[in-house]
């Protein structure tokens, strides 16, 4: 079953069954006569408000998020926790009204039978959809099309689950040869995942590396990097007692999913807001800079007031990247190099707005174009990251997610002068990837504001 297919099936439910509640708590507070209503309520459109509002929260919290074998108690579980926070909200508004217009308190308490339909609705409608696609998936309708990579004794035991127990939605077209192998059987080598992926429209990548080929696997993930696959690991045995990795386990089968989403559907909503909300805030509050900045960069030197470059995003893509030019017009004439200090292409504009960090400001643009965000590892130039890349095998990591204007290794290491500097910058953007949080990006994002005022930049 196509992602779109499962989205639409969910809004389908969710749509049927939220109105259904509606439907269900007018009929009980206003048809019944059992309670008294100081005016007639509407229908229809305060249905199509609490629609809405439904399908924002349950949005935020996740319940639309690209899913697949979820078990139905999970399903049920993030139901519950979806029309709670939002009942909750609502209770809070239904009591700041109630007490602007001196109303009596047992309308708040109506919130509650709400609470309860809502739940028994939605949740039965979720149920109702899991086990439609388990259903489903017992029959081989909506199997993925699923790589093994492995030919070990691992990698046929997991080939042999999978076509035992089809409830875990994966169809195995194949398997990948970690090592070279002339077998006619196996698809192709690792470094032929991407070409083997697109051919036969696979979704899924299951590895399943003996204990001695382990080493592999940062390559495995490196030729998986960029494309729209869901990677999980085999783990060994070992590592499932001594509490070493976390697995989610289906049917006995205890698979660890790879780069996962950090952050909660909720807090990178959040993140997102912030990141428009601020930068809409910094256009607005420093035009007037921006102006003045502008006319001195054309009288301080011939050029475009703005320098545009190409660099790499999230998943690889290209993006053009806009700051204030600090540099006499084609400094790099040749192929790129790092700036270094008192470094002779910088004006003396550009040596001021370097120091408060100005010249990064108009990034706020590709904030809102949503190619970064306002905190994230800083996005490199293509001809370093091809270098990277090959030096340092785990740097597709750090392109994981949105790249930021300014980063925990902005605020805790200079400016990049050698590959060594982005080495040592490395480690902190893999601790924030790997610790990302509203916390942690608010604590960045006051770094930066002192190192602004302090003039702390290069």
């Amino acid at each position: 079953m196509s992602k779109f297919k499962e989205k639409f099936f969910l809004f389908f439910s969710d749509f049927i069954f939220i109105n259904l509640a509606w439907l269900i708590y007018y009929y009980l507070r206003v048809e019944t006569g059992w309670f008294k209503s100081a005016n007639t309520a509407a229908f229809l459109i305060p249905m199509l408000v609490v629609y809405i509002y439904w399908l924002i929260i349950f949005s935020i919290m996740g319940l639309y998020q690209y899913w697949f074998v979820r078990s139905r108690f999970d399903e049920f579980s993030s139901v519950v926790k979806a029309v709670s926070l939002g009942c909750f909200i609502l209770f809070f508004f239904i009591f700041i009204d109630d007490m602007m217009r001196n109303a009596p308190a047992i309308s708040r308490y109506f919130i509650l039978i709400y609470w309860l339909l809502m739940v028994i609705c939605t949740g039965a409608g979720r149920i109702v959809i899991r086990s439609l696609q388990r259903n489903l998936l017992e029959k081989g309708i909506g199997l993925r099309n699923t790589l093994i990579v492995g030919t070990g004794i691992r990698a046929i035991e997991l080939n042999q689950t999978v076509e035992t127990h089809r409830q875990l939605g994966y169809k195995v077209i194949g398997n990948i040869s970690v090592e070279k192998n002339n077998d006619n059987n196996v698809l192709g080598s690792i470094e032929q995942i991407p070409e083997v992926s697109k051919k036969n429209n696979i979704s899924e990548i299951l590895i399943a590396v003996e204990p001695y080929q382990k080493e592999k696997v940062i390559d495995i993930i490196k030729y998986c990097t960029g494309m729209e696959l869901n990677l999980k690991i085999l783990p060994d045995t070992y590592e499932i007692v001594s509490g070493m990795v976390k697995t989610n386990q289906i049917y006995g089968v205890p698979l660890i999913e790879v780069m996962p989403e950090i952050m909660s559907p909720a807090s990178r909503f959040v993140k997102r807001f912030i990141d428009i909300f601020l930068s809409i805030l910094i256009l607005i509050l420093f035009m007037p800079f921006f102006l003045l900045f502008a006319l001195l960069i054309k009288i301080n030197s011939k050029g475009p007031v703005l320098y545009i470059q190409e660099r790499v995003g999230r998943n690889g893509r290209l993006f053009k990247v806009i700051k204030f030019r600090t540099m006499y017009h084609n400094a790099e004439k040749e192929l790129p190099e790092w700036a270094a200090i008192n470094d002779p292409r910088v004006t003396a504009i550009g040596r001021i707005m370097r120091r408060a960090r100005f010249d990064e400001f108009p990034q706020v643009i590709n904030v809102l174009k949503n190619e970064m965000s306002l905190v994230g590892p800083r996005p490199e130039r293509p001809y370093f990251v091809e270098q990277l890349k090959a030096e340092i095998p785990y740097y597709y990591k750090r392109m994981s997610i949105k790249p930021g204007i300014t980063g925990l290794a902005q605020v805790k290491h200079r400016y990049d002068r050698s590959l060594d500097d982005v080495r040592v910058k490395l480690n902190y953007d893999f601790f924030y990837i790997e610790n990302m949080s509203l916390r942690l990006d608010f604590k960045i994002l006051v770094n930066t504001i002192i190192i602004i005022l302090l003039l702390k930049g290069q």
